[in-house]
């Protein structure tokens, strides 16, 4: 019998091609499996092959846990029936007994043949896999070998790959029998059918089809460093020379447009738009809000937001049809931008400067002349007026040192004000509210003025309660409220 399976073993492995290791694995699990039908489904059985001579043993073995945890008697037991046969023994451990091993000529033969074969097809699959991913190949093609539910099955080589329907080009029309590139967009491994999962739609894919036409790009002189799209129609992306002698576009484009219409080609048409990239953020929104002209550009750090102004003619052309061109722009650069005309910006300037007006002349108890010299000085919060440095408020020709020192006293002590306020409301206010995602203290001290002490008093409020009782913007008042009623759902 010993001599029986080594060489059922060697057979195997050679006609395989697996290591023998995982037909000795194999064996075992068709054995326990077998051996579990005589015994009990619920047990767990262990069967260990001696890779030398053949020999086997059949173990029982229960899973120390415990005891409350205790559901299946069959295959565990409680620390403490465990301990009284194991003094000493641990959590997590195994208690095992010998049981006498099945004879190999009659356990089901056909089952642990398919056992066998199954684990073998899937050691297959898997070194088959690992010799793929070990290539590092991101870009790959392929022919469809069938259609199944809309998605499109490739083979590729000795490995198959699905390219899922909502991965597929809007409107690519995909037959049995075409090659396609696609780019590896993951690895399911728990898959039964294809692992390898492909795109067509994926940004990287338009990046990796430049980098097979543009040898610069694998040379490293060009280089990619964004991407954005709008599958089938549109797409923009950002490169950067770093050789100067390099013109990153023109090289991208290629002789006669040849490089950009072989990308074009391949995904069914759609537009590219070549930009330089630029490491200061407002120059790279501009470049990729082309063709239209900006007239001026306003950063917001803060909220990592831009307010772009383009004139009226330009307006159009800058948001583009259905909005592609900016939103494309805002993916490319991973800022929001906010696109307004000279008119719709000197409306908000005028907005903005009026309640900084207003909020200094509440505030600070200031005339409108001294607090229009705050403004057009570049103050925009009591906090830069109370804290800035001395030294350059002193340099305000229409301020004395008295004045400059009054008005620090005055910001401050409305500053001290507030927060003493705002801890004073805080205390009543529960802290699932406070420490709830895209909350502040600000907030939070605001919406217990108005009774708003819990979690779940925020969630009973509708979205447009919260921005008026906060003065907060729609958007994120219904972020909040979302979040704050997701513990409902999840109950």
């Amino acid at each position: 019998m010993s001599r029986e399976i080594l060489l059922l073993v060697d057979a195997l492995a050679r006609e395989k091609n697996v290591a023998k290791d995982i037909v000795f694995g194999a064996l075992e699990s068709a054995l326990a499996s077998a051996t579990k039908k005589r015994i009990n489904d619920e047990a767990d059985v262990r069967v260990t092959i001696d890779r030398d001579t053949g020999d086997y043993e059949s173990f029982r073995r229960w899973v120390v846990m415990p005891d409350e945890e205790v559901v299946n008697d069959e295959a565990e037991m409680g620390i403490i029936d465990a301990r009284e046969m194991v003094p000493g023994i641990e959590l997590g451990e195994y208690i095992e007994e010998p049981l006498e091993p099945i004879d190999f000529g009659r356990i089901g033969a056909q089952a642990a043949k398919q056992v066998i074969l199954q684990r073998i097809r899937d050691a297959e699959r898997e070194q088959i896999l690992n010799d793929f991913l070990e290539r590092k190949e991101h870009l790959v093609s392929g022919s469809i070998k069938r259609m199944e539910r809309g998605n499109a099955i490739i083979e590729i080589g000795r490995l198959e790959a699905v390219i899922p329907r909502d991965q597929m080009i809007p409107r690519e029309n995909l037959r049995v029998g075409d090659r396609v590139k696609a780019f590896l967009l993951r690895i399911d491994r728990g898959a039964r059918g294809p692992q390898l999962i492909l795109s067509r739609t994926a940004p990287e894919f338009v990046g990796k089809l430049f980098e097979l036409e543009v040898p610069e790009i694998e040379d490293g002189l060009l280089e990619i460093k964004a991407c954005a799209r709008d599958p089938g129609l549109r797409a923009k992306i950002a490169v950067q020379s770093n050789d100067p002698r390099i013109d990153p576009i023109g090289t991208c484009v290629g002789l006669r447009g040849s490089r950009v219409t072989a990308v074009r080609n391949e995904i069914a048409g759609e537009q590219i738009d070549i930009i330089v990239w630029s490491a200061d953020p407002a120059q790279f929104v501009i470049a990729a809000l082309q063709p239209a002209e900006v007239v001026s550009i306003v950063v917001d750090e803060e909220s990592h937001a831009m307010d772009v102004v383009v004139d009226e003619n330009n307006l159009a052309i800058a948001i583009g049809r259905n909005g592609q061109n900016v939103k494309l722009a805002s993916e490319l650069t991973g800022w929001t931008i906010n696109l307004m005309s000279e008119e719709e910006s000197a409306q908000k300037t005028g907005q903005e400067r009026e309640g900084l007006r207003e909020l200094f002349m509440e505030k600070l108890d200031v005339d409108d002349e001294l607090a229009d010299i705050l403004i057009d000085e570049g103050f925009s919060s009591l906090e830069e007026i109370a804290y800035v440095p001395l030294a350059e408020m002193l340099e305000i020709e229409a301020f004395d040192e008295g004045t400059v020192n009054e008005l620090r006293n005055r910001a401050r002590n409305v500053l001290l004000t507030e927060a003493i306020v705002t801890e004073e409301h805080l205390e009543n206010v529960s802290d699932d509210l406070i420490n709830l995602e895209g909350m502040d203290k600000s907030l939070a001290a605001t919406l217990a003025r108005h009774g708003v002490l819990t979690r779940d008093d925020l969630a009973d409020l509708a979205v447009d309660e919260l921005v008026e009782i906060a003065g907060i913007e729609q958007e994120r008042a219904s972020a909040l409220i979302s979040v704050a009623r997701a513990h409902w759902f999840e109950e």
